[in-house]
């Protein structure tokens, strides 16, 4: 072993010293009423560390061997031809819905005024795509309980300018696939499925995020595996796989890694556009794109932490558990979560909707648990339609929005993250009954 290998090896070793010193939290005691319950949280132990370490030290900073390595565990995941990483989840639906808006698709790309069918309740970044590439979103309402589209209401939303469905499964709750994609068959439509809020949730034993045309995941620290920044594209079709690529990196036509140099064998031999014969391939751009790739260093870590992905998913299922089990007989105040039938979700988070006569307001229990160190959030932008950036896009509403509106005012969410112990859920759910309680 060389002198340099045997420093890295030091180095390493190290690092795990180093963890075991500052991050290792195992021991940690739960205080009540000193300790906060996060609603989310990086879960991780030495070997992210490691892994971040040894890529610096490679000091190769755009994607390599660990975004090779994580992208090939993505795909063996999915069973997918192609997983393209990406700097967020954000990032990945604009890279989703902007590949369908290249040339190359002919008379199915997506072109300014179309529609696309989506729901106002839930995170802007599924809408905000379909706004900045000129497409008009047309909202469908959803239900309560499951908080996905109302499938019912599919056909109604349908109009000659309906091109695509864009919809997230609901905090890890998969939305009504048999009922999507039969009517994105029945009508040609193209299928993204927002699956930043899922990673591991199926429907019929099948991993949501396969489904679609195309498929999204985001890396937040808050979702369910981390890279810090991070997001994917899923996609089982090598054409739109290359064209997703050629998005992410600058539009350009040449598919090269990097640091590889004529791939296609053809990098000075071909004619584009109007340029000269010969032109580097490399230097070529078929779309007007982005930057939006994942650095080695994020990738590192994400390739750890997919190693952990079925212990984090079974936590998550566990973590469900207890909360439903700790709320029962509190029916007559709310509206407890309800997986969609034929799915197992992978939860993001456990979501509440007070009912109509409940004798207390969303605001004051979420006072409550903030009063005792518990942390919530609502369902995102509640209705995004009344968020002031979206006031006044060009859309369409199916309907009405009744129950976006009732999450909007009564709904909030809480924590299964795997970072969550048994006493600590059982603090949340007891805290809940006291508050009930004590009306």
């Amino acid at each position: 072993m060389d002198k340099a290998a045997s420093l890295r090896n030091e180095i390493l070793a190290k690092v795990k010293e180093f963890y075991s010193l500052a991050h290792d939290k195992a021991g940690d005691e739960f205080v009540p009423g000193k300790t906060r319950v996060n609603y989310a949280g990086r879960v991780f132990d030495a070997q992210e560390l490691v892994s971040l370490v040894d890529s610096s030290l490679d000091f190769w900073l755009t994607a390599g061997r660990y975004a090779e390595e994580f992208s090939g565990k993505l795909e063996d995941f999915y069973d997918v031809s192609d997983v393209i990483l990406t700097n967020s989840g954000s990032s990945s639906n604009l890279l989703a819905i902007s590949a369908l808006t290249s040339e190359t698709l002919g008379d199915k790309r997506l072109m300014p005024s179309d529609e696309v069918i989506t729901v106002a309740a839930g995170f802007p970044a599924t809408v905000s795509p379909i706004v900045q590439n000129r497409l008009v979103p047309v909202f469908v309402d959803v239900e309560l309980g499951t908080y996905n589209i109302d499938v019912s209401k599919l056909e109604e939303a349908l109009s000659p300018k309906t091109k695509a469905v864009f919809i997230a499964h609901t905090l890890g709750n998969p939305f009504n696939l048999d009922a999507v994609c039969a009517f994105a068959k029945k009508h040609d439509l193209w299928l993204i499925e927002d699956n930043c809020d899922a990673l591991g949730s199926r429907y019929r034993g099948k991993l949501t995020g396969t489904f679609g045309h195309i498929a999204t995941g985001s890396f937040y620290p808050a979702h369910h595996i981390t890279t810090g920044e991070g997001g994917c594209v899923i996609t089982d079709d090598p054409q739109l796989a290359r064209i997703i690529k050629s998005f992410r990196d600058w539009g350009r036509d040449c598919y090269c890694e990097g640091g590889e140099n004529n791939t296609c064998g053809c990098r000075f031999t071909k004619q584009y556009g109007t340029l000269p014969k010969g032109y580097d391939h490399k230097y070529v751009y078929s779309h007007i794109g982005y930057n939006l790739k994942m650095t080695d260093m994020q990738a590192a870590i994400g390739a750890a932490q997919m190693d952990k992905l079925d212990s984090f998913t079974a936590r998550r299922k566990e973590n469900f558990q207890r909360i439903t089990a700790g709320l029962q007989g509190l029916e007559d105040f709310f509206i407890l979560p309800r997986a969609t039938e034929h799915s197992d979700p992978s939860w993001f988070s456990y979501i509440l909707t007070l009912r109509e006569n409940a004798p207390f307001s969303r605001v004051e229990l979420a006072q409550h648990l903030d009063r005792n160190l518990i942390e919530t959030r609502g369902l995102f932008a509640g209705n995004l339609l009344r968020q002031p950036g979206y006031m006044n896009i060009e859309h369409r509403v199916v309907g009405g929005l009744e129950n976006t509106d009732t999450i909007m005012n009564n709904t909030l969410f809480m924590g299964v993250f795997p970072g969550l112990t048994e006493a600590k859920i059982n603090y949340v759910t007891g805290k809940i009954r006291d508050f009930v309680k004590n009306l």
